[in-house]
């Protein structure tokens, strides 16, 4: 299945790892995250190169944005077949969402784990001649990987876990690129090299890092080492207790271990384990999950399996899937900036011929939708070209309408509704101030007043009252949630932008 997908070309690979290289390399070795703008942080935890399930997290997940941040928590390599692709497809994310997609370090993100378990192999079955230059490239990029986030200051999100020796202060202090050279080091030592001041710092430093990689959580109290995997340790409650109190936080989220529901909470609610690759060790062997955190710090876990059934669709149909849906919601952003879109159209046009040229039309995008994307080559995706090979602008919103009654209401009332959508919920639940689920028309009218004065929207009462109208559908003359809802919803037309390219 995955063979008869385009593979990407080596050129691309190379400069996509350059690229990604310097967009870590200004990250800090803990990364600090806020919920106070999306309100919600997606966290998943090892992918072991499973394609299908990073798929099925975005479907039913949504895609990686400014109102949709993830964490991603180490292992997006080995063991699976499609860890390339994973790769590809997480450090495009980051390039375009930098704040809101991050990425911790596992202890897979390793040249020698690699050797051992299968990426390396699949690198250079993949791309062959150029398989050398990746793989020399990827070791640099591993070791720009930030080691840890830490969300609202409350939530620590490490890979393995902690030891009685973890301190997060010093893991924030170090130079992190130069634990990838530690089994030069190593090698060192056992040749000879003992005596080295140099060589026993890095060793100290590999220990720290080995330990927030490679632990694990046991239940009894202590930490000790952990003989089975050969690093890191097994830590017990006191432990995470210690480290939780020491820092003022309330939780910790690692990944690490295979759990059966594809999560499992440990520590008396402390620690929870975090595992999104489903059938890791075969079909039907455990789900996969992922957590969403909120600001008060609840996990809510959503749980998974890729089945027979999910692999119906070939993995370009899937693919597709996720591309008509991040197209939707560019469409969307569009709708929500026609005014202002418009207007820098018609500088381009002085004559008022519907047409500019295509350099024009992606600088006002650009400038408008401020999103550092490839206007040119989404054109054909977005806009229709005239017989001259200019662009006919105003052709980007023809696959857009808002359902009936509502757009018998000006068009840049609803368009300036549908641009704070997010607020419509906690407007509705202002307006029904009863709690009767119901809201009246005047209800509506003082309402919407105070929202004119949060967007500094001159409406009249007639476009109110005009607007309370159409949105009561049964008109039984008060409006309930889901006629709110519907009122702005938009839709998409049968078009030629939504046939796969």
């Amino acid at each position: 299945m995955y063979d008869s997908l385009q593979q990407l070309h080596a050129r691309y690979v190379l400069q996509l790892f350059h690229e990604t290289r310097k967009i870590l390399q200004k990250m800090p070795n803990i990364t600090h995250l806020s919920t106070s703008y999306a309100k919600e942080v997606t966290i998943c935890g090892d992918l072991h190169g499973k394609l299908d399930d990073l798929l099925l997290i975005f479907y039913k997940n949504g895609l990686p944005s400014e109102e949709n941040p993830y964490v991603f928590n180490g292992d997006f390599v080995d063991r699976g077949k499609n860890s390339m692709e994973i790769l590809i497809i997480l450090f495009a994310f980051l390039l375009v969402y930098p704040n809101h997609l991050h990425l911790n370090r596992g202890n897979h993100e390793d040249h020698l784990m690699n050797l051992r378990y299968g990426f390396t192999k699949e690198i250079m079955k993949k791309y062959k001649t150029y398989g050398k230059p990746i793989l020399h490239l990827l070791e640099d990029v591993y070791s720009w990987l930030p080691l840890a986030t830490i969300i609202d200051n409350q939530v620590l999100i490490l890979h393995g876990g902690i030891s009685d020796t973890t301190d997060l202060n010093f893991l924030n202090s170090f130079h992190r690129n130069k634990v990838g050279i530690i089994h030069i080091k190593v090698l060192c030592y056992f040749i000879g090299c003992r005596s080295s001041l140099d060589y026993l710092m890095f060793i100290h430093l590999h220990g720290k890092v080995m330990d927030i990689l490679w632990s694990d959580p046991k239940h009894q109290n202590g930490c000790s080492p952990n003989k089975i995997r050969g690093g890191g340790c097994y830590f017990g409650p006191d432990i995470t207790a210690r480290l939780l109190q020491r820092y003022n936080l309330k939780l910790l989220i690692r990944s690490h271990q295979c759990k059966q529901e594809g999560y499992e909470i440990s520590h008396n609610g402390k620690v929870i384990t975090i595992f999104s690759a489903s059938n890791y060790y075969e079909e039907g062997s455990n789900r996969g999950a992922y957590i969403k955190l909120n600001p008060d710090v609840i996990p809510h876990f959503v749980q998974y399996q890729v089945s027979k059934s999910t692999r119906k669709q070939t993995l370009h149909q899937r693919v597709t899937a996720i591309e008509l849906s991040a197209l939707k919601g560019l469409r969307e952003k569009l709708y929500t900036h026609k005014s202002d879109l418009i207007a820098a159209f018609t500088q381009y046009d002085p004559l008022s011929t519907g047409r500019i040229s295509l350099g024009q039309w992606a600088s006002a995008m650009e400038s408008i939708l401020h999103l550092d994307i490839p206007w040119r080559t989404l054109r054909s995706r977005l806009v229709c070209l005239a017989p001259d090979g200019s662009v006919e602008y105003l052709s980007c919103f023809d696959n857009l309408e808002i359902i009936l009654p509502i757009k018998e209401v000006q068009p840049y009332l609803v368009e300036t509704l549908y641009r704070y959508k997010a607020d419509l919920e906690i407007i509705f639940n202002m307006i029904d101030q009863d709690h009767s689920g119901l809201i009246s028309a005047d209800e509506f009218r003082q309402t919407w007043k105070l929202f004119n004065a949060h967007v500094k929207n001159d409406v009249s009462d007639e476009s109110i009252d005009s607007l309370a109208r159409t949105m009561d559908f049964n008109k039984d003359g008060s409006i309930d949630f889901n006629e709110f809802l519907e009122a702005f919803r938009i839709v998409h037309k049968f078009s030629y932008n939504d046939q796969p390219s």
